[in-house]
């Protein structure tokens, strides 16, 4: 097996005629290290991943791979193997000559072909598929396919560009695993594009979370989902999303003068023990995020609020309470009872807040 190679993209620069989709974009990935480029449609993911694999033209800005500028080589030369959205096998071909069309057109040994197609046929479990065409298999076992087409190369570089995005929800969850233990298994340098924040949070090391072009946090998934840059990532990582409530700080400073505390209309709640990476000035306008899972439902609870909606989800209930004029959701176990109308009283778990700068959306 090829030694991974670590992945340097430096000032990248990528328009399409007058509009510029990356902006001077910079982002590093370790040797065997898996990262993901999370963001909505737009964001700019897809494209960065396509100008790593050299299919685009870019308009300044260097790729490495390894010790190697690849900035200008064709994609054949820059020792990477891609799985697309799209299977694109070849329909008339049997599975086995799908995984080796590649090697037989570069040349390879029949000997060296056939016990790279076994290996990989026997890592993504397809052995029994090999003699069958395209159209007998199902879209988990063609994405499979995909997969192990890419890995025959034994390359030092993978990309996916939302490779699982055509699948259902139950054969999604069983190739994330599969990915994950390939990933495990053969320690190869893996750069993957998604929008499922499912899949960002399950598969990588790191996550670079994107937006119009610019990598707005680039950490793992414990300090991505917990300890959010901005408040746009706040938003969008999380199932259920982050409860967010504009408000202002008084009491201190966040420093030095007393413990801060965050006022809306409608809660007051002190932030005692919050670890603030910027101190704000008191007075200023900011926004107080907590996710669902860290809103307690419980008698002695700070805040009276009224149960207007339950969302039953299986294992875990989302309930919606009113408090004035603001909306908090709350994630209980499935076996907790909610009943519409009900007086509930909630606290937020303090070392789990995220305070927000209003006008920036920056984290404090």
């Amino acid at each position: 097996m090829v030694t991974p190679s670590n992945v340097s993209v430096r000032d990248l620069e990528v328009a399409f005629g007058p509009v510029k989709v990356l902006d001077r974009l910079s982002l590093e990935v370790a040797q065997s290290e898996f990262v993901v480029l999370l963001g909505p449609s737009g964001c700019g993911k897809s494209t960065l991943l396509n100008a790593i694999a050299g299919l685009l033209d870019i308009k300044g800005g260097q790729v490495w791979i390894g010790e190697r500028n690849v900035t200008w080589e064709e994609p054949k030369d820059r020792g990477i193997a891609m799985v697309f959205q799209s299977y694109a096998l070849y329909p008339r071909m049997r599975v086995r000559d799908n995984l080796s069309f590649g090697l037989k057109v570069a040349g390879r040994p029949r000997a060296e072909i056939d016990t790279r197609v076994k290996s990989a046929a026997e890592m993504l479990r397809i052995t029994e598929l090999l003699d069958r065409r395209p159209a007998e298999l199902s879209g988990g076992q063609r994405q499979r396919v995909a997969i192990g087409r890419a890995l025959v190369r034994e390359a030092p570089v993978f990309l996916f560009d939302e490779p699982l995005s055509n699948l259902d929800a139950q054969l999604r969850a069983e190739l994330r695993v599969e990915i994950k233990r390939l990933h495990q298994r053969l320690g190869a340098t893996m750069i993957y594009v998604t929008h499922d924040q499912i899949e960002a949070l399950t598969l990588a090391d790191r996550i670079a979370v994107m937006r119009g072009g610019e990598i707005q946090q680039l950490d793992t998934p414990h300090k991505v989902y917990l300890e959010p840059a901005n408040r746009f990532v706040a938003s969008f990582v999380g199932s259920p999303a982050m409860n967010f409530v504009s408000g202002k700080l008084a009491g201190g400073d966040g420093g030095d003068g007393g413990a801060p505390v965050f006022e809306s209309p409608d809660l007051r709640m002190p932030l005692d023990g919050y670890r603030f990476a910027t101190a704000p000035a008191r007075g200023a306008a900011v926004t107080l995020g907590v996710r669902p899972e860290h809103v307690v439902l419980d008698a002695g609870g700070e805040i009276a609020t009224t149960v207007e909606m339950v969302e039953p989800m299986g294992a875990d209930s989302l309930v919606w309470c009113r408090s004035g004029g603001t909306s908090i959701s709350v994630r209980l176990d499935g076996e907790r009872r909610a009943r519409l109308g009900e007086t509930a009283r909630l606290d937020f778990s303090r070392e789990r807040l995220s305070l927000f700068d209003e006008a920036s959306g920056r984290r404090l």
